[in-house]
């Protein structure tokens, strides 16, 4: 790892130790992803905190996702103007501040507000961490590069719910934020200190004022909609409603102007090339249903099995950190293998898991409930790290910042659409289930009137009132039995959606560590 990068460097392309900068790199990229997952365990002592009503709290995410989906694509023209060593340390810098504020916050519209601000520094630092991974590792090691980056990327989730529980209980949550400030200090020193760009070069070119409006307007709106729908109930919404046409309308101008712009603020001619669109797409579908189906996991934890936040994460732990071991290994290997290979097994396996999802009931026991996250886990390490790789390696150096900022959108926008079609599918696969059982627990249904005496002669005869009781949990187990099957629906869905992602592996092109990507064209 001390090997130095590449001496005769392109304009793209990062020279120095590799350690240090994969340091810098991973360390910065670890706080972004970790801030994702470790306030989602907070929120509840946050809205205790400030006295916030249930649905407002949501905007301490809301507001985090807005700014990070806008900054995300802008990466790629923002590291040719200022460099990456200069832009990912301001990236750090600017987090770290906002995270101190965020600490600091003493109501919900000013967490929110410092969310905002913590969201512009987090969307800058993941793609310009891996553009700079992948800058600085010559072709023949960047299926390491892609490796190193894909740990720090599943690091970050992994420890996200243990760390924030561990911080909330001998602390309170202000240190969910104030924990990256010492991390970001490190990562952003490291990165001025060892990121060097000999031949850089900055861009002249001017600034796309308009594609910048359209893309603040479109994907805001769009992050909003995604995030806030389910809630307002869709398109029952006049707000949801109109937010939806405005980034509809926003977007679709966006595209036609930057194909015409001589000057776009995002390149969007990556596309032209097919390996880089295929990994994309391939991209989108991981981020849809690793965070869809995520989200329906820990929900069916807590509301079906009764486990704890903490509870939750240290099952993610248990079956996560081999990871840790896989994709090492993975990325020593990862230039010997056809890396479309290891993303077709990945996808085996993704369907593996969420198999296992479907399978799940009320009496499920702490090995039913550990198997889909092992498999999980072998299928996101066989796939996170050749697919970034697949997807720059045929990408001049010039088009890998945007080209990495565009990668890690779909993945970004994936999962909020999967998060959001989960959520809702989750509400109406549950009532029309809710509707069908409550149909047959009737007094003519044997089953029905044997489990009712059982409760009323039985578990609540000694009460006031034990038919009322027995009553009472018979709706509750409808209700229980409802929202099963409609989680195992959902995980349907998602085998046969991601099922389907098979057809794009043919598509992906296998990564040449043979051939300079300064020489690609």
């Amino acid at each position: 790892m001390a090997a130095q990068a590449p001496a005769g460097a392109s304009d793209g392309r990062i020279v120095g130790s590799q350690l240090w900068i994969t340091l810098a790199a991973m360390t910065g990229a670890l706080i972004a992803l970790l801030d994702i997952s470790i306030v989602n365990v907070a929120l509840s002592d946050i809205r205790a905190s400030f006295g916030t009503p249930l649905d407002q709290i949501a905007w301490v995410s809301t507001g985090y996702m807005m700014a990070n989906v806008v900054v995300i694509p802008m990466t790629g023209w923002l590291q040719a103007r200022f460099g990456f060593q200069r832009y990912f340390a301001a990236s750090v810098l600017l987090f770290v501040v906002a995270s101190a504020l965020c600490g600091l916050s003493w109501n919900l519209p000013s967490l929110v507000a410092f969310r905002i601000l913590q969201g512009m520094g987090g969307g800058a630092i993941i793609p310009t961490a891996q553009a700079i991974l992948f800058s600085a590792f010559p072709p023949s090691q960047r299926a390491m590069a892609g490796a190193l980056f894909g740990l720090g990327a599943v690091l970050g989730p992994l420890l996200g719910p243990t760390v924030g529980g561990y911080l909330i209980q001998i602390g309170s949550w202000h240190w969910i934020f104030l924990i990256n400030v010492p991390l970001g200090l490190i990562s952003a020193a490291l990165t001025w200190r060892h990121v060097r760009q000999p031949n850089f070069v900055p861009s002249t070119a001017p600034v796309d004022r308009v594609g910048v409006g359209l893309l603040v307007v479109g994907m805001a709106t769009l992050q909003y909609v995604l995030e806030e729908g389910n809630r307002d109930g869709w398109f029952d919404s006049t707000l949801i409603t109109v937010l939806a046409a405005v980034s509809a309308v926003s977007l679709a101008t966006f595209v036609v102007h930057e194909l015409e712009e001589p000057h776009p603020i995002v390149d969007l001619r990556v596309f032209a090339n097919r390996a880089y669109t295929a990994a994309t797409g391939l991209n989108f579908l991981v981020g849809t249903v690793l965070f869809g189906a995520s989200f329906m996991f820990s929900l069916y934890a807590g509301a079906v099995m009764h486990y704890t936040a903490l509870d939750i994460g240290l099952l993610f732990l248990r079956c996560n950190w081999i990871q840790i071991l896989l994709m090492p290994m993975l990325g020593r290997v990862g230039n010997k293998v056809d890396g479309r290979a290891l993303v077709a097994f990945g996808i085996v396996m993704m369907v593996v898991s969420l198999r296992y999802n479907a399978g799940l009931d009320a009496t499920a026991d702490t090995a039913a409930m550990e198997r889909p996250l092992w498999a999980r886990a072998i299928a996101l390490s066989f796939m996170m790290m050749p697919l970034s790789v697949m997807a720059l390696s045929t990408l001049p150096p010039s088009k890998i910042g945007t080209g990495a900022g565009l990668f890690a959108l779909t993945r970004e926008l994936g999962g909020s659409i999967g998060t959001a079609w989960m959520s809702s599918m989750l509400d109406r696969r549950s009532h029309l289930h809710a509707d069908s059982l409550a149909s047959n627990v009737t007094l003519y249904n044997p089953v029905a009137q044997e489990q009712f005496a059982m409760f009323e002669r039985g578990v609540f005869a000694s009460l006031p009132d034990p038919r009322g009781a027995a009553l009472t949990a018979m709706v509750g187990r409808v209700k229980g039995q409802s929202l099963i099957r409609a989680f195992n629906d959902n995980y349907a869905t998602l085998i046969a959606v991601f099922a389907l992602s098979l057809v794009l592996v043919a598509f992906l092109q296998r990564a040449r560590s043979d051939v300079d990507a300064s020489q690609a064209h």
